[in-house]
């Protein structure tokens, strides 16, 4: 049990730390290209990213005895 708890914080810092840098790098992307430079765009971006992987941390820690599969139907 406990190594699965884990591997649910294991997937949620990488998840949270992948969607924060993709934000961010948005965010520079747009503040080049459409706001001179602007400082804002970075970090709504970096926010947006955070924020979304928090949000998915939150549903994977709350439902700890959810089995990811499929569903068979009988025949």
């Amino acid at each position: 049990m406990a190594g699965e708890q884990g591997r649910k914080w294991d997937r949620c810092l990488a998840d949270t730390a992948v969607k924060t840098v993709t934000g961010l790098g948005v965010g520079i992307v747009f503040s080049v290209l459409f706001f001179k430079r602007r400082t804002w765009p970075v970090s709504l971006g970096s926010g947006l990213g955070l924020g979304m992987g928090y949000a998915n941390c939150q549903n994977e820690l709350r439902s700890p005895y959810l089995i990811h599969g499929r569903v068979v139907k009988d025949q």
